[in-house]
C-alpha cells in the first residue's frame, strides 16, 4: 500500500474514534439539561442570573440545602438561584461510568479475539454503525431508562473500535512510526472530548428546530454514519510481525504465558491508574467549572486546551518514543510514559485548584504531557505481544485497564459528599496520574524480554553476537578445539 493511502485510512479511522469519543463524553457535558428533561440525578440550589455575579450576592446559592431557602435568596428584589437538577449525582456517574464500561470492556475482549481471526476492517466499519445508530437513539430517549440501555449498545459498538484499529495500524504502518500512528490514532479520545464542550455547550443553547441537546446526538449519529461507510471501503492490510517477535525463535505462546509476565501486568496496572484519573477529570470536568466558576464561559477554553495542546502532546509524545526507541529501545517508550505523567501531575493537581486563569493555564500543561500516554502506551503493547494474538491481547488489557480506569470515577460521588468535590478530583484526579509515573517507572525495568537473558538452546548461539563490520563492536573469545559433536553439528546446517 502506498504511503498516501496509509495516512487517509489513519486519518478515517481516527475521525471515527473521534466520533465515538463525542458520543462516549457528550452526556458529561448534557448532563444537565437531560438530567432536567428525564429527571434523574441530585436537585441543589444553583446560582441562576445574567446579570449579577457572584461576588456580588449576600449568600452563596450552595449554602442553601432547600427549596424555600433557595427561593428565599436576592439581592435588591431579585431572586438568583434556582432550585434544580445540577446533572451530578449516583444516576449520573451510573449512566456516565458504569452502564457503559461494563459493556464497553467485555465486549471489547470479544472484538480483540475476532480481530485476530476475522476481516479487521469489515468489523470495525460494522462497530462504527452500531455506535452510530445508538447515539441517534438517544437524542430520541423519553424516560432514564432508554438512555441507559442505549449507552450499553453505544458502547458494545464502540468496544471494537480500539482493538481492531490498533491491529490494522500495527499493519499499515513500519515500526519506526508505530509510536506517532498510535498517538494520533489515540487522539481521538482527547478530540471527541474536546469537541463535546462547543457541541454540548453552544449547539445545545442554539436550540434547532427546538431540540436543545437533543440535536447534538443526531448530528453526532449522522457523521458516525458516514465514517462507517468510507471506513467499510478500506483494504485490509496483511498481518506482519513485528517488535520482539522478530527477533525471537518461532515459538507456540499460549495467552496466559503472555499476560502472565510481570511487565504485562505490571502496565496494565499502571495504565489502569492512569485511565481512571483521566476519566474522572474527563466525566466531571464540566460540572466542576460550571460549579465553582458559574460567572466565566470556560467551554472554548477547554476546546482549546484539550483539543489543541492535547494534540500537540500526542504528536511530540509519539514522535519522541520513535526517535528514542530507535536507539534505546521499547524501555525508551516506558521510560516517556514514566516522564510525562510526572510532569503532568502537578500541574493537573493546579488545574482543579486555582482560579479560572490559573486553571486553564495549569490545564494546557498537564494536557500537554499527560495526553502523550496513549498512543505510546499502545505502541509498547502492539511490539511486545505475539502477531497471532496481538488484538486479543489489547482488548484484554482494555478489559481490565478500563474496567478499573472507568469504574474508580463512581468514587467521586461518595468522596466529595465527605470531603468535596474539589477535594475529590485532587485525590482521584491528580493524585491518579502521579501514582501511575511512579508505577510506569518501575514497569520501565521490567521491559527486557523473559527470555532475554537466558541462555540459547541452539548451539552456538551464543557466540553470534559479533558482527565482522568495523563500524560495530565485537565480540571475542578464546578459540577452541572444535569437538566431534559440534563438528557434526555444524555440518548439519549446511
Amino acid at each position: 500500500m502506498g504511503a498516501l493511502y496509509t495516512w487517509y485510512a489513519l486519518a478515517i479511522v481516527t475521525v471515527g474514534y473521534v466520533v465515538g469519543e463525542l458520543g462516549h463524553f457528550l452526556i458529561g457535558v448534557t448532563s444537565k439539561a437531560t438530567s432536567t428533561d428525564l429527571d434523574y440525578g441530585d436537585i441543589s440550589c444553583q446560582f441562576n442570573s445574567t446579570t449579577l455575579s457572584v461576588v456580588d450576592v449576600p449568600t452563596q446559592c450552595d449554602t442553601a440545602k432547600s427549596r424555600e431557602t433557595c427561593k428565599s435568596l436576592e439581592l435588591n428584589g431579585t431572586n438568583y438561584c434556582e432550585w434544580s437538577h445540577n446533572g451530578q449525582g449516583l444516576g449520573y456517574q451510573l449512566l456516565a461510568g458504569s452502564s457503559f464500561i461494563a459493556v464497553f470492556t467485555s465486549v471489547g475482549v470479544i472484538f480483540g479475539i475476532a480481530a485476530d481471526r476475522y476481516n479487521r476492517v469489515r468489523l470495525l466499519a460494522i462497530c462504527t454503525a452500531v455506535f452510530s445508530i445508538a447515539v441517534i437513539f438517544q437524542g430520541a430517549v423519553t424516560e432514564y431508562w432508554q438512555l441507559f440501555i442505549l449507552r450499553m449498545l453505544f458502547a458494545a459498538g464502540e468496544a471494537g473500535c480500539n482493538p481492531l484499529s490498533t491491529g490494522l495500524l500495527s499493519d499499515w504502518f513500519t515500526e519506526d512510526k508505530h509510536g506517532l500512528v498510535m498517538s494520533v490514532f489515540n487522539w481521538g479520545i482527547f478530540g471527541g472530548q474536546g469537541i463535546t464542550y462547543p457541541v454540548g455547550r453552544y449547539i445545545s443553547a442554539l436550540n434547532f428546530w427546538g431540540l436543545g441537546w437533543r440535536v447534538c446526538y443526531y448530528g453526532a449519529g449522522i457523521v458516525g454514519m458516514l465514517v462507517a461507510i468510507l471506513t467499510g471501503l478500506l483494504k485490509e492490510p496483511p498481518r506482519t510481525v513485528i517488535g520482539e517477535e522478530k527477533t525471537k525463535e518461532a515459538k507456540k505462546e499460549s495467552i496466559c504465558s503472555v499476560i502472565s509476565q510481570p511487565r504485562i501486568i505490571l502496565l496494565v496496572i499502571a495504565s489502569s491508574i492512569r485511565n481512571s484519573g483521566g476519566y474522572c477529570f474527563a466525566y466531571n470536568s464540566d460540572l466542576y467549572y460550571r460549579q465553582y466558576f458559574p460567572d466565566y464561559d470556560l467551554g472554548w477554553w477547554l476546546f482549546a486546551v484539550t483539543t489543541v495542546i492535547g494534540s500537540i502532546g500526542v504528536v511530540v509524545g509519539g514522535y519522541v518514543s520513535d526517535k528514542f526507541v530507535a536507539k534505546m529501545g521499547v524501555k525508551s517508550r516506558v521510560a516517556v510514559l514514566a516522564l510525562s505523567q510526572l510532569f503532568a501531575t502537578p500541574a493537573a493537581f493546579g488545574s482543579v485548584y486555582f482560579a479560572p486563569v490559573g486553571a486553564m493555564t495549569s490545564l494546557a500543561i498537564s494536557y500537554f504531557f499527560a495526553e502523550m500516554w496513549l498512543g505510546i502506551l499502545f505502541a509498547v503493547l502492539v511490539e511486545i505481544v505475539p502477531l497471532s494474538m496481538r488484538s486479543t491481547i489489547v482488548g484484554l488489557f482494555l478489559f481490565v485497564m478500563n474496567n478499573v480506569g472507568g469504574l474508580l470515577p463512581i468514587l467521586v460521588e461518595p468522596v466529595s459528599k465527605a470531603i468535596g468535590y474539589r477535594e475529590s478530583l485532587w485525590i482521584l484526579y491528580a493524585g491518579a496520574y502521579g501514582l501511575s509515573s511512579f508505577m510506569f517507572l518501575f514497569t520501565m525495568f521490567l521491559m527486557d524480554h523473559p527470555q532475554d537473558d537466558e541462555p540459547s538452546k541452539s548451539w552456538g548461539q551464543a557466540n553470534r553476537n559479533f558482527v565482522e563490520d568495523e563500524n560495530k563492536t565485537t565480540t571475542l573469545e578464546l578459540p577452541r578445539v572444535p569437538s566431534k559433536r559440534s563438528i557434526g553439528y555444524e555440518h548439519s546446517q549446511l
